[in-house]
């Protein structure tokens, strides 16, 4: 490792005397000015090796974050390293400004620091390479309101079937059995990867109407015609809506992130429980969740240095679970197996059971593609969700426009 340092260095020793150092671009990730506070002083602890750049913080916040990356992109200003949004590095693979992270894996695995979760390497692995690091993961899981399901009669629900059931009982005692806004999209693919379902086909290409989507949108539809889901969902915000009815007890029972209890009193916190997964219409089993990536661009002034702060970054991110500062869950066993996530029943089921059974929206391609991020935060879904949410029932018709408005944003 010394040795190529110095070699692609070259003249890293003028560089660093210098006072050059590499930029860290970071979003805003968890609450706010405390998670950026974490994040600046793990930064600022890196002591850079003889001939290795340092390394200069930049908050970057989440407000037109994708016209951030992609003017700088184009004028060739992107930092050496950078956290961002899941989908974001295999756009940069494909503009062919990503350095792919593949020499910092083999050295992470020949220091015995490789113990990433299941799957995760692999969610965010190209053609082309690997496209970032794993850092947390932003993944979507089953929670219930203990004491409301005791009040209904509820079972907790392990299927289909008996969310259904589960659902019918709370809708008779005034409660909604499914969490959703008219922007809910999130909950739309948790619905079809647990169906193991998706929107593509191995090769990358939009394959909406199949047997298992059609079994799942049909399971939405159950939810709506019975008022499982509120009947004024459609037209709910999540954040004026959805969290203000978790909050009250309205909500009793539905698919959020892991970080919900965080977002809630603490009286409503404690009589939040995750639930296993369920096991669908088809016998499957499985999750949606979202990687967020630290990326590396070959604007770097030195990819060594670059590679040698991400190592540096990726041993110290313990530090924001142990400061409480991320909701989301971490990428790296060495982190869930502390006491803080083993010793909450929540945190444990969630690693244990909901983490490995996860997929991204890219789910049955072989590979992730640039697209995503369109689709990611395109209207599709949310359209398909909204006409659901009316009560058109097609299943079929509805996957068809679905596939219709993919083909069309991936064209643009």
């Amino acid at each position: 490792m010394a040795a190529a340092t110095a070699l692609s260095l070259g003249v890293g020793k003028s560089w660093a005397q210098s006072g050059e150092k590499i930029k860290f671009w970071d979003m805003v990730w968890g609450t706010g000015q405390t998670y950026t506070d974490a994040a600046k002083g793990i930064a600022n602890a890196y002591k850079p090796a003889e001939g290795l750049l340092g390394v200069e913080y930049q908050s970057i916040p989440w407000a037109n974050w994708y016209q951030t990356f992609t003017a700088a992109g184009a004028a060739n200003t992107t930092p050496a390293v950078s956290s961002g949004a899941a989908y974001l590095p295999f756009y940069f693979m494909e503009q062919g400004k990503m350095a792919p992270a593949d020499d910092l894996l083999a050295q992470l695995k020949k220091d015995g620091k490789d113990d990433f979760l299941p799957g995760l390497i692999d969610a965010l692995q190209t053609k082309n390479g690997l496209a970032a690091m794993p850092w947390s993961i932003d993944l979507r899981v089953l929670w219930f309101r203990k004491s409301i399901l005791e009040k209904a009669g509820a079972e907790v629900p392990t299927d289909w079937q008996s969310y259904i059931k589960a659902g019918e009982a709370l809708q008779k005692a005034g409660y909604v059995g499914f969490a959703t806004s008219g922007y809910g999209f999130h909950n739309v693919a948790s619905v079809l990867l647990n169906n193991a379902g998706g929107l593509f086909n191995e090769d990358g290409d939009p394959d909406c109407v199949t047997d298992r989507n059609i079994e799942a949108i049909d399971f939405l539809h159950e939810l709506v015609a019975k008022e499982i889901i509120d009947p004024y969902a459609i037209g709910y915000d999540y954040a004026a809506n959805v969290m203000p009815d978790w909050t009250s007890g309205h909500i009793a029972m539905g698919f959020e992130q892991v970080g919900l209890p965080a977002k809630m009193p603490a009286e409503v916190a404690a009589d939040l429980v995750v639930a296993s997964p369920l096991a669908s219409v088809s016998g499957n089993k499985g999750a949606a969740y979202w990687v967020n990536p630290l990326m590396m661009f070959k604007t770097t002034p030195s990819q060594p240095s670059s590679e040698a702060f991400l190592a540096h970054y990726l041993d110290n991110l313990h530090l924001f679970w142990e400061q409480g500062v991320c909701s989301d869950l971490p990428t790296k066993k060495s982190i869930t197996d502390l006491p803080i996530f083993q010793n909450d029943p929540n945190m444990a089921r969630s690693i244990n059971e909901w983490q490995p059974i996860g997929k991204t929206i890219a789910a049955r391609s072989k590979y992730p593609f640039g697209a995503l991020n369109a689709v990611d935060g395109g209207s599709a879904m949310i359209n398909m969700l909204q006409r659901i949410l009316q009560g058109e029932k097609n299943s079929k018709a509805l996957l068809e426009e679905l596939q219709a408005g993919l083909v069309k944003v991936m064209k643009a």
